[in-house]
């Protein structure tokens, strides 16, 4: 049997590496953030070291936003990240 995802409208922003503040308003402070940092620049340059990568909360546990990625939130409000090919082959924009 085949099947065909159903259409869906989602958002989604592009991680450059050079958005973090932008991005983390998009998917929200980990309830934890304040614990484990003490400013946005201690948590910038904590991203920064590692390579940039953008650490994501998701309903399957933590991933990696590596920049280029696309970051959306999924219909239960969660998000994921998604490789940029995946993306582009997968979502086109809505006017």
């Amino acid at each position: 049997m085949k099947y065909r995802k159903k259409p869906v409208e989602i958002e989604a922003i592009q991680y450059t590496g050079d958005n973090l503040c932008e991005v983390l308003n998009f998917t929200g402070k980990h309830p934890s953030f304040s614990k484990w940092f003490s400013s946005f620049d201690e948590y910038q340059q904590h991203v920064d070291k590692d390579n940039k990568v953008f650490k994501i909360s998701t309903l399957e546990g933590t991933m990696n936003a590596a920049p280029g990625d696309y970051i959306i939130r999924g219909v239960q409000g969660e998000h994921y990240p998604c490789k940029p090919d995946i993306f582009e082959q997968t979502y086109e924009l809505v006017q």
